[in-house]
């Protein structure tokens, strides 16, 4: 017998269709870096991590961010690489696991740039890459982009892209978010150059759109691409790349035009408003203003906000994972969005979205801040 929570969350459990791309139900995992892949490489433990959230029933998995093979790309110690003969056998693993458990899978590529310092691995002489360059101590420790290595950048962007749809990914998703280099361009805090590629907003614009471009010609019509974008970035809560909406569309638009398939609103909260005068979210102005999918993300089943210092790692130890699922399913049904991402909540119970579809809200497991440091599977 259905149970009323099942009856609610149904519209969360319709499928979704993109290209070639079927999903079971309305749920994604959202990216997250995990710092579990030494010398870069996504293990076997990796591997049955991604696995367990398809088997508890996660529709799309979107991986934590991958660095492409530009040598600026990397900014963090133990985060998965996305080329190399030993990281691409490891996320083949993951590919056949994922679809073996029935779910779909996307990599997260991913270019760090200007938060990139000399000492990171894969190459510790390489210095960071941005759109302008930043010295400390009078030493370069960020090189401004010459119009070769934006370039070099698009084209390793699309050999990652091709290697993803080589190992039978499902497509692959942009960090074009939070403050990392595509995103980078397009904040005007981190890109005042006075070239093509900065002052306006068709200038600041131009990279992103030469990435999307030639990924899409790298890997053909069909090949889904997510763009994931935000206003907030890691060092700046309260930073903006568009006041208005129509501000928002100027960037979106010619993104989808170029080739993008379904935008990736990143918002630190779903339920809030996207712009003054309006209760209207990121995700449903972003669904407005291009007529694209939209995967609405943030803070989905917490009742606190975990986070409370992203650098420090600070986590607030009385988060729970709550869901109202009456109000998720009320806006998926009403396609203020067309598929949730979930994150922090995944991280410690991998049944998290089976839960939800069978009504069992009572057996979520909370969260516990040691899944930050471990692969709870």
């Amino acid at each position: 017998m259905t149970s009323p929570a099942q009856v609610l969350a149904a519209p969360l459990f319709e499928p979704f269709t993109v290209g070639p791309m079927t999903l079971k139900n309305r749920i994604a995992m959202a990216p997250m870096t995990r710092n579990q892949s030494p010398a870069g490489v996504p293990g076997e433990d990796v591997a049955a991590y991604y696995k367990s959230r398809a088997e508890g029933d996660v529709g799309l998995i979107i991986t934590e961010g991958t660095y492409i093979d530009h040598p600026g790309a990397n900014g963090y110690p133990d985060v998965p690489a996305f080329h190399g003969s030993q990281a691409l056998a490891g996320w083949q693993r993951v590919v056949e696991g994922v679809h073996t458990a029935g779910g779909k899978i996307v990599p997260q590529l991913w270019h760090v740039g200007r938060e990139r310092r000399p000492g990171v691995e894969p190459d510790s002489s390489a210095p960071g890459f941005g759109p302008m360059a930043i010295v400390e101590e009078g030493i370069e420790v960020v090189q401004a982009m010459s119009e070769d290595d934006i370039l070099e950048v698009a084209a390793s962007f699309a050999r990652a892209a091709l290697d993803a749809q080589r190992l039978g990914f499902d497509g692959i998703e942009l960090h074009g978010a939070h403050g990392y280099l595509i995103d980078q361009f397009l904040w005007p805090e981190s890109n005042q150059r006075t070239d093509a590629y900065g002052g306006s907003v068709e200038n600041r614009l131009r990279f992103p759109r030469l990435i999307v471009r030639t990924v899409r010609e790298a890997v053909g019509p069909d090949f889904p691409i997510i763009f994931r974008f935000s206003q907030w970035k890691l060092s700046d809560y309260d930073a903006i790349i568009a006041e208005t909406p129509e501000a928002l569309g100027e960037i979106l638009k010619p993104l989808a035009d170029d080739g993008v398939d379904i935008f990736h609103a990143s918002t630190r909260r779903i339920w809030e408003p996207g712009f003054a005068g309006s209760s209207k979210t990121i995700a449903t102005w972003t669904r407005e203003l291009t007529g694209k999918p939209v995967i609405a993300v943030g803070s989905v089943g917490l009742d606190t906000t975990f986070r409370t210092g992203h650098f420090t790692r600070t986590e607030d130890p009385t988060s729970k994972s709550r869901v109202n699922v009456e109000e998720l399913a009320m806006w998926r049904a009403r396609n203020d969005f067309d598929l949730v991402a979930i994150g922090r909540a995944l991280l410690s119970d991998p049944q998290w979205a089976s839960k939800v579809r069978d009504g069992r809200l009572e057996e979520l497991s909370d969260f516990d801040r040691s899944a930050l440091d471990s692969l709870v599977r």
